[in-house]
């Protein structure tokens, strides 16, 4: 009944304080997520004209890109036509942030990314943009069965997140009955009261980075700490690669199923798991290409540099904004009935990728494996500095054995190449980024 309330009533009071739209929204996008494919394109190609005819007259920065390309927003006819746009990257926003503002936003909201990419990004967001992806989430929580006011534990590492804890934030969360555990420490010690906590509050659904989530759920397991009679519904994770082995550990540990979120404060709310195990796009807001290294437009099922161009960013328009992530187009609808296209595959960063002596690119996967099956290994982190020159931090426990060293060198060698230098560093502790993320591999090269 609580949950009911909070989620008819309060939060929705909430979002009208806000003067935020976000009920409504959910309303048209749950109704809009069973539409056939065409017609869904149809009314994605019916905001295209509308948002583009907007920011042609409204934001200095793509008023004058239109004006030299030539380009004209009226005669936009089909969603191919964007494709005419160059791309928008961070170093283009980073040189044009108030020339893309909207000239009749009010009330913008200054963001910025965690910066694990090594690139920062600071930009605005409007209340149309908030509302819609509050809305898309709201959307994509209800399809698992739970909803807002249900009880979560949130494991969260963001400083935008955690330097917002104030009052009347604090009392926010009390209403929602959210809790937040901050991913930055993640000590034994820490990891014992966070299972003390989870296992008091029993939450219907957790909410965190998959690495975090699957550090909880060993140290639980290692403890001999059940957590599977709790009454967890879901647990959504985020921000991160999820990788096969994570999610088993945490559906096996928290006797739940594990839902991946994809997406980002630059970008939005992209996708989102559905029960039936579709990465569903939100294609209400989101216009998803997939494009190779010279920036062509690739057909589904084929693997490339994710392009999203976000419908409600007026205020401050992402218009065929390189995320920098590598993923795939579904080929097939979702068995779930729903109309939304699927992202068929989300391969992480393009830097989540190794390069070999010979310019021969990889998924950090094959590294990766390596050490995942070698015992006494407790975490690591690839770093490849160079071409000829991969470095290895591990935590090892009493497990590991000297003799992996040599095993790990002569794997990298394998398939980085012979003459590759492989520096392995037995540390006791491997940080996380600014951001709170944790990343297997990061490649310079």
């Amino acid at each position: 009944m609580y949950t009911t309330i909070v989620s008819s009533l309060l939060f929705p009071l909430h979002e009208r304080l806000k003067r935020h739209d976000s009920p409504k929204l959910l309303r048209d996008m749950e109704s809009v997520q069973w539409l056939p494919a065409s017609e869904l394109a149809a009314l994605q190609l019916m905001r295209l004209r509308s948002f583009l005819q907007d920011v042609a007259a409204n934001v200095p920065y793509y008023r004058e890109l239109f004006a030299h390309t030539g380009f004209d927003a009226r005669s936009v006819q089909s969603l191919a036509d964007l494709q005419q746009l160059p791309f928008l990257t961070k170093a283009v926003v980073r040189a044009n942030v108030d020339a893309l503002k909207h000239a009749h936003a009010n009330g913008l909201a200054r963001f910025n990314t965690g910066g694990s990419s090594g690139e920062p990004l600071v930009f605005y967001i409007g209340k149309k943009r908030i509302s819609h992806d509050v809305a898309a989430k709201w959307r994509a929580t209800r399809w698992w069965d739970v909803d807002i006011g249900d009880t979560e534990i949130v494991v969260w590492g963001s400083p935008i997140e955690l330097g917002k804890q104030d009052r009347i934030k604090r009392w926010r969360d009390k209403m929602l009955r959210t809790q937040l555990l901050p991913a930055f420490e993640m000590s034994n010690a820490k990891l014992d009261q966070f299972i003390d906590t989870i296992r008091f509050i029993k939450p219907r659904m957790l909410f965190g980075y998959p690495s975090a989530l699957t550090l909880i759920a060993r140290h639980a397991h290692k403890r001999g700490v059940a957590m599977n009679d709790l009454g967890i519904k879901v647990a959504f994770v985020t921000s991160e690669r999820l990788y096969d082995d994570q999610r088993a550990t945490i559906g096996e540990v928290f006797g739940c199923a594990v839902a991946n979120g994809y997406g980002g404060r630059d970008a939005g709310f992209i996708a989102h798991e559905c029960p039936a195990g579709g990465m569903h796009i939100t294609a209400d807001d989101i216009m998803v290409e997939i494009v190779d290294a010279s920036g062509q437009v690739q057909p589904a099922g084929v693997a490339g540099e994710i392009v999203v161009t976000h419908l409600s960013t007026n205020d401050f328009p992402f218009i065929r904004y390189r995320t920098g992530d590598i993923g795939v187009l579904g080929t097939k609808p979702c068995s779930c009935g729903r109309g939304l296209p699927l992202l068929q595959d989300i391969q992480g960063r393009s830097t989540d990728f190794v390069v070999a002596a010979d310019g021969t690119v990889m998924h950090g996967l094959s590294l990766i494996y390596i050490l995942r099956d070698l015992p006494g290994i407790r975490s690591f982190k690839v770093v490849q500095e160079s071409r000829a020159l991969t470095r290895v931090l591990l935590i090892t426990d009493t497990d590991f054995q000297p003799g992996s060293l040599d095993l790990i060198t002569k794997g990298f060698k394998e398939r980085l190449g012979p003459n590759v230098s492989v520096a392995i560093d037995l540390v006791d502790n491997i940080p996380a980024e600014k951001s709170g993320k944790f990343r297997y591999i990061i490649s310079h090269a």
